[in-house]
């Protein structure tokens, strides 16, 4: 599997899911996606696992715990989610890697 760079918006969890109406966002998003017929290049990623890698220590304990993450492929669709949101985390990293061997693992446990 090839490295591939990943972009994020991220946001406590409690922010992302219940304050803001995100939902409608993506929900939106995928719509016009499939009229489109263009592939899904992004995902909302409960307690995100890419925030335990080493190199993201700094970011994490600025975050909200539990956080959450809109992980895309498409950087200006996180540049658009950045400005709608304001109180956000940004920010990308390319996987899979020796830290992160799963760009898109979550460490949230099913209810």
């Amino acid at each position: 599997m090839k490295m591939q760079t990943y972009y994020y918006v991220l946001a406590s969890r409690r922010f992302l899911l219940q304050e803001e109406p995100i939902e409608e966002v993506l929900k939106e998003r995928t719509r016009h996606y499939h009229e489109q017929e263009k592939e899904i290049d992004f995902w909302l990623v409960p307690q995100p696992a890419f925030l335990e890698a080493p190199e993201f220590a700094d970011i994490k304990a600025k975050c909200p715990q539990p956080a959450a993450a809109i992980i895309s492929t498409n950087s200006q669709f996180i540049t658009w989610l950045k400005l709608r949101l304001e109180y956000v985390v940004t920010g990308e990293f390319s996987a899979p890697s020796e830290t992160i061997p799963n760009p898109l693992a979550s460490l949230a446990t099913a209810s």
